[in-house]
C-alpha cells in the first residue's frame, strides 16, 4: 500500500527553488553588466554556479546515500545558501563577487538531485505524475521572470537583490515542510555504480546531457544582453523567458502520453535536434521578433521534455542506494561540467567571433550530442 503523496509540500518547495532560478538566470547577467564587468568576467562569474555544479551535487549526493537521509541535507544547504548570498550586500567588485558566488553555488547546486531524489522516491511507481509536480517550478520561474522584468525596468537593480534574498529565503523555510519517503533504499539486483556508469546506454546518455548543457551556455549567460542590446526592453526579455517556461508547462503537463506515445529515446532525440535549430535562429535572426518567439517555444523541447527525459533515464538505471549518486552525477556532468564549458567558451567567442557565430557554435554542439545518442543508444 502505498503513502500519501506531498503533493503540495514537494510543489511548493519547487515553486520557491525555480522561482529564485528564474530571477537569477536571466536577470543577473544584466545586474553584471550594470557593475560595468566584461564579457568574459560576466562569463566567468556565471560559469561559477556550473563549476560548483561539476563536484557538489555528486559530493552531497554520496553523503545522502551514505546517510539514507535526504531531506536534512537539503535543509542544511537552503540555509547555507541564504546565508552564502547575503554577502552581494556588502560588495560589488569582480573578485568580491567571485568568492560569494562560488559559495553560493557550492550549497546551491547539490539541492536539485537531492529533491529530484526525494520526490521521485515518494512517488514509487506512480512516475507519471512527475511532471504534475515539477511544472509548479515552471510557474515559479515564470512569476518570477516576468515580475521582475518590469521591477528592474522600472525600480532598477536593486530590485533585483532583494527579491533574490526573499526566493532564497522562501526555499529555505519550505525546506522544514519536507519528509524523506518512507522507503528510499533497496539493496538487491543494483550492482556496483561503477558497473552502472559503465553501460553503454548510461554513457550515451551522460553525453548527450553534457552537450546539451554545453550548448545552453551561451544562452543563460549572454541571451537577456543579447536581447537589451538589439533593442528588447527588459520587460520584453522577460515576457520571452516566461514564454519559454510556459510551453515547458505544457510539457511536463503531456510527459507521461508523449513517453507512452514515442518512448524516452526518440524524445531525447527530438529535443537535441530541435536545440539545433532553436539556437541556430537565434544567433541569426535575433531581430525578427516573431522568428525569436518560435525559438522561445522550442524551450518546451529544449529544457522541458529534454529535462523530464533525462530524469526519468536516470532514474530508470541508478535505483535504489544509488539514486542521489545517479541524480547528482547527471546534474555535475550536464549542468556542472557542460555548462561551465559552455558559459566559458561563450565568454571567449561573444568578444571574438561575434554573438551569431557562438549562437552558432552552441546549435553545433546541440547536434554532435543528437548524432552520438541516436547510435549508442538502444530502443526503449
Amino acid at each position: 500500500m502505498q503513502t500519501p503523496l506531498p503533493y503540495w509540500r514537494l510543489s511548493g518547495f519547487y515553486f520557491a527553488y525555480f522561482g529564485f532560478v528564474g530571477a537569477f538566470t536571466p536577470f543577473w547577467t544584466l545586474y553584471l553588466k550594470s557593475l560595468s564587468f566584461s564579457a568574459f568576467q560576466i562569463a566567468i562569474l556565471m560559469s561559477l554556479f556550473q563549476v560548483a555544479r561539476s563536484f557538489s551535487p555528486s559530493l552531497w549526493g554520496w553523503v545522502a546515500d551514505r546517510r539514507g537521509h535526504r531531506v536534512p541535507i537539503i535543509q542544511w544547504l537552503a540555509g547555507c545558501s541564504v546565508v552564502a548570498y547575503f554577502g552581494v550586500f556588502f560588495g560589488e567588485s569582480f573578485y568580491w563577487l567571485f568568492a560569494v558566488m562560488l559559495t553560493l553555488s557550492f550549497f546551491w547546486s547539490a539541492s536539485l538531485p537531492l529533491i529530484e531524489a526525494v520526490t521521485l522516491g515518494h512517488l514509487g511507481d506512480r512516475l507519471d505524475r512527475y511532471g504534475h509536480i515539477r511544472l509548479w517550478g515552471s510557474i515559479g520561474f515564470m512569476m518570477a521572470v516576468v515580475g521582475l522584468g518590469y521591477a528592474v525596468q522600472y525600480v532598477g537593480m536593486a530590485a533585483l537583490l532583494w527579491v533574490i534574498f526573499i526566493l532564497l529565503s522562501a526555499v529555505w523555510v519550505l525546506s522544514w515542510k519536507l519528509s524523506d519517503p518512507l522507503v528510499t533504499l533497496q539493496r538487491e539486483g543494483e550492482g556496483s555504480l561503477w558497473a552502472i556508469i559503465r553501460r553503454k546506454e548510461v554513457m550515451a546518455l551522460m553525453a548527450a546531457c553534457f552537450t546539451m548543457s554545453a550548448a545552453h551556455g551561451v544562452y543563460y549567460t549572454f541571451y537577456s544582453i543579447y536581447l537589451v542590446d538589439h533593442g528588447y526592453s527588459k520587460g520584453v526579455v522577460g515576457c520571452l523567458w516566461a514564454l519559454g517556461v510556459a510551453c515547458e508547462i505544457l510539457v511536463f503537463l503531456n510527459m507521461p502520453r508523449l513517453t507512452a506515445m514515442f518512448g524516452l529515446r526518440r524524445i531525447m532525440l527530438g529535443s537535441l535536434l530541435l536545440a539545433f535549430v532553436r539556437f541556430f535562429v537565434i544567433g541569426w535572426a535575433v531581430d525578427i521578433w516573431w522568428l525569436i518567439v518560435l525559438a522561445q517555444i522550442l524551450h518546451a523541447a529544449t529544457f522541458g521534455s529534454y529535462h523530464a527525459a533525462a530524469v526519468a533515464l536516470t532514474h530508470r538505471y541508478f535505483k535504489g542506494k544509488h539514486q542521489s549518486k545517479g541524480q547528482g552525477l547527471y546534474t555535475s556532468i550536464s549542468y556542472g561540467v557542460g555548462g561551465t564549458l559552455g558559459a566559458v567558451m561563450s565568454g571567449f567567442a561573444w568578444e571574438s567571433i561575434g554573438p551569431s557565430w557562438t549562437f552558432t557554435a552552441s546549435a553545433v554542439c546541440a547536434m554532435l550530442g543528437f548524432i552520438f545518442f541516436m547510435f549508442m543508444m538502444q530502443e526503449d
